[in-house]
């Protein structure tokens, strides 16, 4: 990391705190010595899975999303709860939104969806060898478990049908050569 790039911290002032996510305004000294504000949007992390229940079909959920008024499709996903890692928290999230349990589960990947005004890292895994079971949803949870054959997603993808930035992240890391996705053979499922 350059030196003459980096912003270091002053001070802190929350702006809100919520029962998700904190607002905060921090003070910063620029590289050239002057101070500048950054608001932005702290937040534990979150985990995505892309869910194969065989070499060709995936699993996702449709929920509705009422920041952007509409009924999503979506990887099973959530939010990291104080201290829980990644793979424990995905593994919940598997079992609470799809019901399933998984025999194999590898990370595939970390991002941040929105660096310009939140902290949040996203780890996506990949999960395949998956026993069924009853779904264990939050009292305020409500969607529904699609089974979709792989490419079919990704034609979603392309046609904007999905429009879910994780989801979009995970499904083309998926299907990138040398993925951690279970092996694809053949063109069956679509």
């Amino acid at each position: 990391m350059s030196a003459k790039l980096v912003e270091r911290f002053v001070r802190r002032r929350s702006a809100h705190g919520g029962r998700a996510v904190r607002f905060r305004v921090d003070e910063v000294r620029l590289p050239n010595g002057k101070s500048a504000i950054r608001e932005y949007l702290a937040h534990p992390g979150a985990v995505a899975v892309v869910p194969f229940v065989d070499k060709h079909t995936i699993l996702l959920v449709r929920q509705y999303r009422y920041p952007v008024g509409a009924v999503t499709l979506e990887l099973p996903a959530g939010k990291l709860d104080a201290g829980e890692p990644p793979l424990a928290c995905i593994r919940r999230e598997l079992r609470e939104e799809t019901g399933c349990t998984t025999g194999r589960i590898r990370r595939l990947l970390t991002f941040w969806p929105a660096p310009a005004f939140s902290d949040e890292a996203l780890h996506i895994f990949v999960a395949d060898r998956l026993r069924r079971g009853p779904l264990s949803l939050d009292d305020d949870e409500f969607l529904e478990v699609v089974e979709v054959p792989f490419r079919k997603a990704l034609r979603w993808v392309r046609a904007g049908i999905i429009k879910d930035s994780k989801t979009i992240i995970g499904l083309l890391a998926c299907a990138a050569p040398g993925n951690a996705a279970p092996r694809r053979r053949g063109r069956s499922g679509d």
